[in-house]
């Protein structure tokens, strides 16, 4: 199931290759919070419906609730998809990113299984990688100390 997900991620973020923004352009924003590496090799496209996997396994999973839930943001490694109306919202940039560096530290298999794993178990509101990318992006609305998100995310995981 993981490989059909992996090569769903794959195909969906080859199809909008041409329309990905480099979150470089974020790069004054998130000082501090985020290495300009980092964001060079991060991206989003603004969609005007969130692509999301709706394969019969994950709603016979019990996942029907999150396949259907009204997402304003997805991430798929190192891409995330965004509605237009929050791709000026740069908490939601934030948010998003912090799901990227997620991916990039558990790779693909590891943060799909425990993602899963977290909506079926506790919810989507509940799940500890949401729940980490909530308080991070809290974090940075307040205009709190900067966090090295990168760093925070590979002691925390």
């Amino acid at each position: 199931m993981l490989e059909q997900i992996e090569q769903w991620i794959d195909a969906t973020n080859i199809k909008y290759k041409t329309q990905r923004i480099s979150c470089e352009k974020f790069a004054s924003e998130f000082a501090g919070f985020y290495p300009v590496e980092f964001l060079k090799n991060a991206f989003y496209v603004v969609v005007d419906k969130i692509p999301k996997p709706d394969f019969p396994i994950l709603r016979e999973m019990g996942l029907g609730d999150f396949v259907d839930m009204d997402a304003a943001g997805i991430t798929y490694k190192n891409t995330y998809y965004l509605l237009p109306e929050v791709a000026k919202d740069l908490r939601v940039h934030f948010h998003e990113l912090v799901h990227v560096a997620q991916w990039l530290k558990l790779g693909p298999d590891a943060f799909m299984m425990r993602y899963i794993s977290e909506i079926q178990h506790v919810g989507y509101n509940d799940a500890p990688l949401e729940k980490m990318a909530y308080a991070l992006d809290t974090q940075f609305a307040s205009k709190g100390n900067k966090i090295d998100v990168l760093r925070h995310v590979a002691q925390t995981l």
